[in-house]
């Protein structure tokens, strides 16, 4: 068991210290956030993520788990600590480090032994030499650390899952007394040493999670990228829609038929509305920035975001073209979380449609299995319905913005019943074609 603290306890450091606890490590999460930490130690949850809720639950009652907001405490009685707070994106698209910097500075300030200090936060290739650097200056002469880099690829949605069933573990280091040490605090999961809560035959006899050891840059780097060609599958399927539709082509059998080739793989090639969430958009965004700092101009991720942005408008104009005059006229969205099993609306797709059909003068009336709460926030003048059918009441129009697993098994009739005018705009391709036409839907999809 090694002592763990956790600096953040949003999406990333609440699973992040969740699931370490889980394997075994005593963990402390810490956030300046009150409200959120209140919310922990009074035994709510500040998002929801699937399996999240009942291993917190698990790991607080056996010991392991424990929230704090006291910054000096969470440092102090642990060897390794993870920094995950934060890095929203500036106006000019880099990522903001300002608290990054506060936390390596009171980490330095307040230690009193030895610390491994690892990014656990998504930031730009060399913070790792600026957090080590600012460690020096605001330390003592005593100050002991490590800095590594140890990059997190979870999915919201799927991150308890992605976290103790990686593809990967990737970890970026100085010197091998952090190697050492990271390696044997993921040992569990390389290992499978550990009772999986998710999958009871995780991997096959003999078979470990490949643990990949690089320097800090690097590791810094693979981050960046990895998510920077995801972002560019999306773009490129969506561009590839664009075609089909100019074609008469099926971008179903498109994206089946090049999915299938082994180089490529049918992962992130679904045609839809585009991508949103914290994560693709603005690790794109620091990444153009990373390479123009770098002295090279990465024309593709910028295509890759032109790409992205354009898919509002053109739903904008799909709807525009059945429906005419949008004034006045009702329509239903279904899915305001930017993908399904998360609460999360950051850069959602959904809200920047919505706001452009209140611009258009439109009645809106929307429905998210968990994401209504934090939309209300933002859009407090749309109508929020308690179920699928509620919002498809005296609809002139519906949209799928979000390709939730239970709209995927509406009772399709009772809705048609329910509408004003049966025209359905599948931003995800949810349905079929032909079996909507024969219900008698007016259908839309994304690249059909």
């Amino acid at each position: 068991m090694m002592k763990i603290g956790v600096i953040g306890a949003g999406y990333v450091g609440l699973v992040t210290g969740t699931c370490l606890a889980e394997i075994g490590h005593a963990v402390i999460c810490q956030d300046s956030d009150a409200t959120k930490i209140d919310i922990l130690q009074n035994r709510g949850m500040p998002i929801y993520e699937p399996y999240l809720e009942d291993l917190v639950k698990r790991n607080r009652e056996a010991g392991r788990l424990s929230f704090t907001k006291d910054f000096e405490e969470a440092v102090k009685i642990s060897e390794v600590v993870f920094i995950c707070v934060g890095t929203p994106p500036l106006e000019n698209g880099e990522a903001d480090l300002s608290a990054v910097e506060m936390v390596s500075r009171e980490i330095a300030r307040v230690s009193d032994s030895y610390k491994l200090v690892v990014e656990k936060s998504t930031v730009p290739v060399q913070t790792g030499a600026w957090v080590e650097k600012t460690m020096r200056i605001y330390g003592s002469a005593n100050t002991n650390f490590d800095v590594a880099s140890n990059p997190e690829f979870l999915r919201e949605g799927s991150a308890v899952e992605d976290f103790l069933h990686p593809d990967r573990i990737v970890i970026g280091v100085q010197n091998k007394r952090a190697e050492k040490i990271l390696r044997e605090l993921y040992d569990p999961i390389v290992h499978r040493h550990f009772n999986c809560p998710i999958h009871d035959d995780c991997l096959r006899d003999g078979e470990t999670v490949p643990f990949i050891v690089t320097d800090v840059k690097s590791a810094e780097l693979i981050k960046h990228a990895s998510n920077s060609f995801l972002a560019t599958k999306i773009s490129f399927i969506n561009a590839v829609a664009d075609i089909c539709e100019k074609t008469g082509a099926n971008i179903k059998d498109v994206s089946y038929g090049v999915g299938l080739d082994k180089r490529i793989g049918t992962s992130f090639l679904e045609a839809g509305i585009g991508f949103g969430g914290f994560c693709f958009p603005k690790d794109l965004q620091a990444f153009i920035r990373i390479a123009e700092k770098s002295g090279y101009d990465f024309k593709l991720l910028k295509e890759v975001q032109r790409i992205n942005v354009e898919r509002i408008s053109l739903v904008i104009k799909k709807i525009k073209e059945t429906l005419w005059v949008l004034k006045g006229k009702t329509i239903a969205v279904l899915g305001l979380a930017f993908k399904p099993n998360t609460d999360d609306i950051r850069f959602a797709p959904s809200l920047e449609i919505i706001k452009q059909l209140l611009t258009e003068g439109a009645i809106i009336r929307a429905f998210d299995p968990r994401a209504m709460e934090r939309t209300k926030a933002q859009l407090p003048e749309i109508i929020y319905c308690a179920d699928p059918y509620e919002a498809a009441k005296e609809a002139d129009g519906l949209v799928i913005c979000t390709e939730w697993e239970e709209f995927k098994n509406l009772n399709l009739e009772r809705v048609k019943s329910l509408m004003k005018r049966p025209f359905i705009l599948d931003g995800r391709n949810i349905y079929d074609k032909d079996k909507m036409s024969a219900l008698g839907f007016e259908y839309l999809g994304i690249g059909r």
